[in-house]
């Protein structure tokens, strides 16, 4: 089977496996020095509720806790069966956790964004929040990627940031670790999460892990709640 092809069945097939939305492209770097050959990318995405968003008032909920972790379970076996696909077809494949961390080191960091996938793949852009933000479902979206050696290609076009002169996420911030602007180009981030995590894990520990928050998806007006 040709690339294009394969590409486009595993579009179909992860929308099958509940994903709402499967881009791809070339990072044009590898993010692991060890597999040089792993600089393409799928980028998967799936949709939360938003029933269990609008549980959300000035603090997280028992409900959306849940979710954002059925969430993430759903993305990294999504994420596992295409990469078993791919390497039934000879490629290498490597799945990256909807959640990942690089250890108590660097807590904050994983293999790579998965924004970053994301936008070179043409689904969205990254807003004053440091949320992905999709033109269908906004901002209610959680993502995992899969790197390959497939040579993949972007079949939709980068997407300019839209978030405009709105500042709600950082308004709204409990934790106040929002700055408000535009993501850096040099890929330095527009928010603080050290200071959102240590927030939540403070004063939210009744409801779970304590670092997963969702206010600033429940006040971004490119939702439709």
């Amino acid at each position: 089977m040709q690339p294009l092809q394969l590409q486009q069945r595993i579009e179909e097939f992860t929308l099958l496996e509940g994903a709402c939305l499967c881009g791809e492209c070339d990072l044009g770097y590898a993010p692991i020095p060890e597999l040089p050959d792993l600089h393409y990318a799928f980028s998967i995405a799936v949709k939360l509720s938003d029933a269990v968003l609008s549980t959300i008032e000035n603090a997280p909920s028992f409900a959306y806790f849940q979710h954002y972790r059925t969430a993430n379970t759903l993305l990294d076996q999504i994420a596992f069966k295409l990469s078993a696909m791919l390497e039934k077809h000879g490629y290498k494949a490597l799945p990256v956790a909807a959640s990942q961390s690089l250890g108590k080191n660097n807590p904050y960091c994983g293999i790579l964004p998965h924004k970053t996938a994301a936008v070179l793949s043409g689904l969205g852009f990254v807003g004053k929040s440091g949320l992905f933000l999709t033109e269908q479902y906004g901002s209610k979206v959680r993502f995992a990627t899969v790197l390959t050696d497939m040579p993949v290609q972007a079949t939709r076009e980068v997407i300019e940031n839209g978030c405009g002169d709105c500042t709600a996420c950082m308004r709204a911030c409990p934790a106040g670790a929002i700055f408000g602007e535009l993501p850096k180009t040099n890929g330095e981030r527009n928010y603080d999460p050290e200071k959102c995590s240590r927030y939540m894990k403070e004063h939210f520990q009744d409801v779970g892990r304590g670092s997963v928050c969702g206010v600033c998806i429940k006040v971004c007006p490119k939702n439709r709640l």
